[in-house]
C-alpha cells in the first residue's frame, strides 16, 4: 500500500463519481490527506464524494483552486483497487467517473461512526392486528432477525413510521441503540470440515496448494450437478481464512444466497458479510466499510460485490460461471466472471470458476492452458445422475392448447404413487407469452416498447418483460374493440400450473418464479418448504435450474426443449445445452435414481442429441470447431454498438453515418455490420439501432472503437452504448 502524502495546500487530482469525464485539481485540506484517500469536495454549489487518483496537474491559477473540505472516515481506496478500476474502464470503454460509482454504491460513506436506533422482531403479539402491523412483522419474519432502521422498515413495509412506534410500545418489536457500523464475527476455518469423497478430497488439496503458492491463478472446477462442488471451494475459502486473506463468493441469483448462507455458517460457525439487493442500505454500508477495513472476512454477493475495497483480497470463486446474469447489461456494461479475473490478477489472487456446464470461453482457457482444470466425475455419496430421454412430441397425442404429454404424465403419475417430487421445467413467466384478440388478430404489446406484454394471472396484470411496466388486464380489444375475444397464446409456468392442477387434482402443485415472490427471504422459506417435501409437483422457470437441491425429486419434465434453439444468437445452442442439463441435474440428487424427460419436435437435432448422451466433452469441442470456423469468441472479438433516441430517423441517420466512417475500424481488419433495427426495436420509447463489430482476436479493438466513435457527436436525445463481448444481441 503506498503512503504518498500530499501537505495541506499541495495539489491534489481528484476523481468525482460525477459525470464530468476528468480529474479535477484541488488543495489538500488542512491537515493533508493520502494518496486514495476519500474526501468531500464542492462542485459548483454542491458537495460531491471523490478520491484523491493523484498530484494535481498545476494547469489552473492556483489562486482560484477550491480546497477538499474534508477527508472522509473511511479506509483510501488501495493502489491495486485504482489500477482495477483504470483497466475494467479502459476495457469496457467506460468513464472512470462511472466506474467510481460502482465502487461507491453505500449510502452514508461520509457520515460520522456514532449510535443509531435500529429496530428488530419482538417477544411478544400486539393486542390487536391491523393490515399495517401484520405488515411489518412479516417484513422482519422474512429478514430472520435482522435490524432495520425506523426509515427502512415503514418503507419495507409500506406504512407510516407511527405503526413501526406503537409496535414497539407493545414490545411486538424491539427499539435498540446500535453502532452503525460493526465488525462481521470471526470465522472459524476449522469449525464443521466435512468428511469429503476422495473426488473432492483431492479437488481440495489441489485449490488449497494454488493458495498457498501467494501468485495470482484461475482454477476451473467442473463437476456434474451434485458432486459437492460447493464443499470442494469452501476448503479453499478456509484456507484463504487461515491465511488472514479475504474471499468473495460470487452468485449470480438472490435466491441462492439464503440457502448458500446456511451452508457457509454450518462450515464457519458464523454467517459471512453479504452484498446485493436483498441485504438493507444500513447492512451495504456496513459492509462496504468493514470489508475496507479488513473486518469482513467473507463476503457473499452478487456481481457489484467485486467492486467492494477489500483490504486484502486472496480469492474469488464465481459459482455457475456460465449463468448470463453475470453481465451486466446497461449502466456499466461488464462481465463479472471476466472482471473476476481481472482484479485476482491483479490483487495476485486466486480464481475458481465453478460450474456443471462451463460457458464456452472458459472452456477454451482450460483446453489451452490459461486456466488450470478440476474435474468431479462423481455425484456426491450415493447419488447417481439421471436416466436422461427425449419425448418426440410429433407421436404424441397431445390436445390443443394443452403441453404435457402422455409419456410425461403416466411418469409423474408413477413419483406421485411412490411419495416422489417431480419437477415441471418451462422457461417462461407469467401466464401466457401473448395476447391475442380472436376478432382481429392484434397482439397486446407494450405502450413503451417493441415486445408482447406477458399475461400474469395471479397478479392479474399484463406484464412488460422488457421495460417492467404493467397494466390491467383488458376486457375489450384496444384495436377493434371487440368484447371477449382475447385468448391466451402459449403457455406460462401459470397456465402450465392451471393444465397440471387439471391433470393431477389431489397433487399439492407450486409454482417457482421470480416474480412471485416479495423479498428473497420469503422466497429462500418457501424452497426450504419444498426441499422438506412441502410439494408433490413443482413447476418452474429458470430459477429452479440455479444450485437448488430437492432431496425427494426424482423426475425432471422438460415441456419444451427446443425453445431456446430458435434464433441467431450465436450463443444459442451452449444455452439450451447449459441449462437442460442443469435443470435435469436437479433430479436424483439422494439416494433413489432420477430421470429427466425432454419434450421435443427435434429429437435428432446435434444439441439434443449431446444433452441425451451426456458427452459434454464432445459438444463443446465441436461448438468451438464452429466458433473457430466462424472467427467468433472466444476465438475472435466482438462489440455491440447501441444506438438510440426517441427520434426513430436520426438513429438510423447516425447508424448509416458510423457505418459508412469506419477508418479506424478497417485500419485493425474489424469488420462492421449493420445498422440494423435491435431484435426489440423500442425500448421504453426510445428506438434502438444496433451495429456489430467484428475483429480478430489479437486485435487492438478498444483503441480503434474509441478513436471510432470520437469521430460522433451525440447531440439532443442520442445516446450510443458500446458492449465489449456481448452476451445477449437484443
Amino acid at each position: 500500500m503506498t503512503t504518498t502524502f500530499f501537505h495541506e495546500g499541495d495539489l491534489v487530482a481528484v476523481l468525482t463519481a460525477q459525470p464530468i469525464d476528468r480529474f479535477l485539481d484541488y488543495k489538500a485540506p488542512e491537515g493533508g490527506c493520502h494518496l486514495g484517500a476519500f474526501v468531500e469536495v464542492p462542485l459548483g454549489p454542491r458537495k460531491v464524494l471523490g478520491v484523491v487518483w493523484r498530484a494535481g496537474a498545476g494547469d489552473f491559477d492556483y489562486a482560484k483552486v477550491r480546497s477538499v473540505i474534508r477527508v472522509l472516515d473511511v479506509a483510501p481506496m488501495r493502489d491495486e483497487m485504482q489500477q482495477f478500476l483504470t483497466r475494467a474502464a479502459d476495457y469496457t470503454l467506460t468513464p472512470m467517473s462511472a466506474m467510481l460509482r460502482l465502487a461507491t454504491r453505500a449510502p452514508g460513506l461520509g457520515d460520522a461512526p456514532s449510535m443509531r436506533k435500529v429496530y428488530r422482531l419482538g417477544n411478544s403479539e400486539p393486542d390487536r392486528m391491523t393490515d399495517a402491523r401484520t405488515k411489518v412483522l412479516e417484513v422482519l419474519r422474512d429478514y430472520g432477525g435482522l435490524s432495520f432502521t425506523l426509515g427502512e422498515l415503514a418503507e419495507m413495509a409500506g406504512v407510516g413510521t407511527s405503526v413501526v412506534k406503537g409496535l414497539v410500545k407493545q414490545d411486538a418489536v424491539f427499539e435498540e441503540d446500535s453502532p452503525r457500523d460493526t465488525p462481521y464475527p470471526q470465522l472459524d476455518a476449522d469449525y464443521g470440515g466435512k468428511t469429503l469423497s476422495p473426488d473432492q478430497a483431492a479437488g481440495a488439496e489441489v485449490l488449497r496448494a494454488a493458495l498457498q503458492s501467494d501468485v495470482y491463478g484461475t482454477t476451473l472446477l467442473k463437476g456434474v450437478t451434485g458432486s459437492g462442488k460447493t464443499e470442494v471451494y469452501l476448503e479453499a475459502v478456509a484456507e484463504c481464512l487461515r491465511q488472514g486473506r479475504q474471499a468473495l463468493v460470487l452468485l449470480p441469483e438472490i435466491a441462492l444466497s439464503g440457502e448458500f448462507i446456511t451452508r457457509v455458517e454450518a462450515r464457519f460457525g458464523m454467517k459471512p458479510a453479504e452484498w446485493h439487493s436483498g441485504v438493507t442500505m444500513t447492512e451495504r454500508r456496513r459492509c462496504w466499510r468493514m470489508v475496507g477495513q479488513g473486518d469482513a472476512q467473507m463476503v457473499v454477493g452478487a456481481r457489484s460485490a467485486l467492486f467492494l475495497p477489500f483490504q486484502n483480497l486472496g480469492l474469488i470463486v464465481v459459482d455457475e460461471e456460465h449463468d448470463t446474469s453475470y453481465k451486466q447489461e446497461d449502466g456499466v456494461l461488464y462481465n463479472a466472471r471476466d472482471m473476476a479475473v481481472l482484479r485476482a490478477a491483479i490483487n495476485g489472487a486466486q480464481v475458481i470458476l465453478a460450474s456443471a456446464t462451463p460457458s464456452l470461453e472458459s472452456w477454451a482457457n482450460a483446453q489451452s492452458g490459461k486456466y488450470k482444470r478440476l474435474v468431479l466425475n462423481s455425484r456426491f455419496g450415493p447419488a447417481v445422475l439421471p436416466e436422461m430421454t427425449a419425448i418426440d412430441m410429433r407421436s404424441e397425442p397431445v390436445p390443443n392448447g394443452k403441453w404435457v404429454s402422455p409419456s410425461l404424465k403416466d411418469a409423474i403419475t408413477t413419483r406421485l404413487e411412490k411419495g416422489e417430487q417431480s419437477l415441471i421445467f418451462l422457461n417462461r413467466r407469467g401466464y401466457a407469452p401473448i395476447t391475442l384478440c380472436r376478432a382481429c388478430g392484434h397482439q397486446i404489446g407494450c405502450d413503451d416498447c417493441d415486445a408482447r406484454m406477458v399475461e400474469h394471472r395471479f397478479l392479474k396484470r399484463l406484464m412488460c418483460h422488457q421495460c417492467g411496466a404493467t397494466k390491467p388486464m383488458p376486457t375489450v380489444c384496444p384495436h377493434c374493440e371487440a368484447e371477449d375475444k382475447l385468448a391466451p397464446v402459449g403457455p406460462g409456468v401459470e397456465r402450465m400450473a392451471e393444465e397440471v392442477t387439471e391433470l393431477f387434482p389431489d397433487a399439492r402443485i407450486v409454482v417457482l418464479s421470480s416474480d412471485l415472490y416479495g423479498s428473497a427471504r420469503a422466497m429462500k422459506a418457501h424452497i426450504e418448504e419444498i426441499a422438506q417435501g412441502g410439494a408433490d409437483i413443482i413447476i418452474g422457470t429458470q430459477l429452479v435450474a440455479k444450485g437448488h437441491n430437492f432431496p425427494n425429486l426424482t423426475l425432471v419434465g422438460v415441456i419444451d426443449a427446443d425453445l431456446g434453439l430458435q434464433g441467431s444468437d450465436l450463443r444459442a445452442a451452449e444455452r439450451t445445452f447449459q441449462l437442460m442439463r442443469q435443470v435435469a441435474g436437479r433430479a436424483g440428487r439422494a439416494e433413489t435414481p432420477g430421470a429427466a424427460m425432454l419434450q421435443t419436435f427435434q429429437p435428432e437435432h446435434a444439441v439434443i442429441r449431446a444433452i441425451l448422451a451426456g458427452d459434454e466433452e464432445s459438444f463443446w469441442a465441436a461448438e468451438a470447431a464452429e466458433r473457430k470456423a466462424a472467427g467468433v469468441p472466444p476465438y475472435g472479438r466482438m462489440a455491440g454498438i447501441i444506438l438510440s433516441s426517441t427520434n426513430v430517423q436520426e438513429v438510423f441517420d447516425l447508424g448509416t453515418d458510423m457505418a459508412r466512417r469506419d477508418g479506424p475500424l478497417r485500419q485493425i481488419g474489424a469488420q462492421v455490420f449493420g445498422p440494423a433495427p435491435a431484435p426489440i426495436a423500442r425500448v421504453r420509447g426510445r428506438h434502438r439501432v444496433r451495429l456489430l463489430v467484428k475483429a480478430d482476436k489479437a486485435a487492438p479493438l478498444q483503441q480503434a472503437l474509441a478513436q471510432w466513435a470520437a469521430q460522433f457527436k451525440l447531440r439532443g436525445e442520442l445516446r450510443m452504448a458500446i458492449d465489449i463481448d456481448p452476451q445477449s444481441f437484443y
